[in-house]
């Protein structure tokens, strides 16, 4: 078994609200948290509504297909996020 994590810091300019910085990385939740293998949550900066931190935690029996998961996890968090992606950081658990 691998595992690996992505975490993932923003930074979302405009934003007024928690609410409204949950509303737009909620869809993070939304978009990998039904995979198999793959859990999501919110994992830094709770009640700054100007930063966020999401963390991803891809399983599976090959280092490869733990590798595509959070390859598509960064690459959707690289385009489809409406706030300015800071940091990406990637560790190898198992």
């Amino acid at each position: 078994m691998r595992v690996g994590v992505l975490r993932a810091s923003f930074y979302l300019h405009g934003c007024q609200s928690l609410k409204e910085k949950r509303q737009r990385l909620g869809r993070l939740r939304d978009k990998f948290g039904k995979q198999t293998g793959v859990a999501v949550c919110e994992s830094g900066y709770p009640d700054d509504h100007k930063r966020g931190e999401w963390s991803f935690v891809a399983a599976a029996s090959s280092g490869k297909v733990v590798q595509q998961i959070l390859s598509e996890v960064e690459t959707y968090v690289s385009t489809a996020i409406d706030a300015e992606l800071l940091d990406l950081e990637r560790e190898w658990l198992v």
